[in-house]
Order: C-alpha cells, then sequence, then structure tokens
C-alpha cells in the first residue's frame, strides 16, 4: 500500500468537558474511499473540520502528504484547503444564485479564469451530475437530492484531488440515494479521487467503500474493508451494522444508573439545606 495522504497520531479534542476524541489515530491513502461511521454526536462531522485545519485539536498531530498540519504557513493551508472538494449535509448552496451562478463563485474568487471558461467549466461538471438542463434554476427549484448534485458539482469546479462528503445521502429517498452513490463511485473511477465520506447510512457505506472506520467514545473502534466490517464478530460493530437495539454501542454517559442521571448528582449526596437528623 502507498504511503497515506492524510495521517491522524494520537488526536484528542475536547469542548468544555466534553471530550470528542482521545488518542484517535487513522492513516487515509491516495484513491481510496474511506467511510467514517459513528453514532450521532460521535464527532463524524467535527473531524471533517478538523482535517480542513477550521477546528484546532487539543493534542496529537495530523499531517498532509507528510508535512505537519499545524505547522503550515497561511498560504500552505489555504492551498490545502482549495485542493479539497466539500459536500456538505444541505448542499450548501446559495439561495439568492441560479446553478451556474453558484458554481462559478468559488472560481472567481481563486482563479483568474475569464467568464466564458467557467461557465463552460460549470454546464460540464452539471453535466456530470445530471444537472446541466437546470442551470439556470434557483435552490428553492430543486429536490433534496438536486440541490446535492448541485453542491458536489460546484465542490468539483476547482478540480480537487481529495472529497469530503458530510453525510451525502442523508434525508433523500433511494433513487436519489443511489445516484449520490454511484456519483462517488464514477468520480473514484474518473478521477482518481481520495474521498473521504461521513455516513451512517450502511447500505451506502458498504457499496462505496474501500475502508470503514467506526468512531466510538473518541477512537476508531473498528477500521477494515467491507468485507471484514460484514463478517466480523466484534459485537460493538455488529450492532452497529445489524441496527440492532441491545449490545455496547451505547454513550457512555448512558451506562450511569437512571437515577444519577435524573438527579444530576450521586445517590447519597443530600442537597444544601436538605440535611436529614
Amino acid at each position: 500500500m502507498s504511503e497515506p495522504l492524510i495521517q491522524l497520531r494520537g488526536i484528542s479534542k475536547s469542548f468544555g468537558d466534553t471530550r470528542i476524541y482521545h488518542d484517535l489515530n487513522l492513516d487515509i491513502f491516495p484513491g481510496e474511499t474511506l467511510v467514517i461511521m459513528g453514532g450521532s454526536g460521535s464527532g463524524k462531522s467535527t473531524l471533517l473540520r478538523v482535517l480542513m485545519g477550521q477546528l484546532k485539536i487539543d493534542a496529537g498531530e495530523i499531517l498532509i502528504r507528510g508535512r505537519y498540519l499545524d505547522n503550515m504557513t497561511r498560504g500552505e493551508l489555504d492551498a490545502w484547503r482549495k485542493s479539497v472538494g466539500v459536500l456538505f449535509q444541505s448542499g450548501a448552496l446559495f439561495n439568492s444564485m441560479t446553478l451556474r451562478e453558484n458554481l462559478a463563485l468559488p472560481v472567481r474568487e481563486h482563479t483568474d479564469l475569464d467568464d466564458e471558461t467557467i461557465d463552460i467549466m460549470a454546464q460540464i461538471y452539471l453535466q456530470l451530475v445530471g444537472l446541466r438542463e437546470h442551470i439556470d434554476k434557483l435552490p428553492a427549484e430543486l429536490s433534496g437530492g438536486m440541490k446535492k448534485r448541485g453542491g458536489l458539482a460546484r465542490a468539483l469546479m476547482m478540480q480537487p484531488r481529495i472529497l469530503f462528503y458530510d453525510e451525502p445521502t442523508a434525508g433523500l429517498d433511494p433513487v436519489s440515494t443511489a445516484q449520490i452513490d454511484e456519483l462517488i463511485m464514477n468520480l473514484k473511477s474518473k478521477m482518481g479521487a481520495t474521498s473521504v465520506v461521513v455516513t451512517h447510512d450502511m447500505q451506502s457505506a458498504f457499496k462505496i467503500a474501500d475502508r470503514l472506520a467506526l468512531l466510538f467514545d473518541g477512537k476508531f473502534a473498528a477500521i477494515g474493508s467491507v468485507d471484514e466490517f460484514r463478517s466480523t464478530t466484534n459485537p460493538l460493530v455488529r450492532q452497529f451494522v445489524d441496527g440492532r437495539l441491545n449490545g455496547p454501542f451505547l454513550n457512555p454517559s448512558d451506562q450511569c444508573s437512571y437515577k444519577t442521571q435524573l438527579l444530576g448528582r450521586k445517590l447519597n449526596e443530600v442537597p444544601h439545606g436538605q440535611e436529614t437528623t
């Protein structure tokens, strides 16, 4: 296997008293599609912001092509961010702009290309996602799946070699989900793009992934191929993959007693002013 494109070593991150990651380790390899899964609030989407340098970590190291992210100059960090295309959960299109204008915006801001060239690029990428005939429509005139495909087309306008997808199929019907899955796979085969996909959609994950990583309690509890995840006997992975109600896949806070959570204190503690004799 080739050298990792992105390396995470001993990452820790907290927001106040809430720990998100603790000693998190991961390698992302060129040209692969890595699917990151986990429960709600496990830090899947936050990890994309960490990798973009938008959130500082508390401890550990992040290397991009062997270069420490924290040591990058402003210019190097800008270049890294420009090399990554991001598809947000909602598509994140500007409501006051047509698809044509939405796609043109990042290219106008970051390049010296003329308007005619930019418009040709917009048509090419909208054709790639099946939306060229809707080029002059506003986001309000598009379905949820069309907005996501439009957001993906915009992410491609800067011709990135790395793509981050944040819940690309969330809220979509099965047909729209299949369209997004097919686009992710086509972009890998046609562009050789490295893809990091955050999702909890197991059917989609098994379809598109080269490897999968499961976040639990601040660490990756399991990393492996689709076949390894399908056949594993690990009870944590098994519960998540099968969608079982009972099993070890719980938020650690759920393991406290009900009364302790309800009262917010240890049962043997007596509130001040309510002492008994």
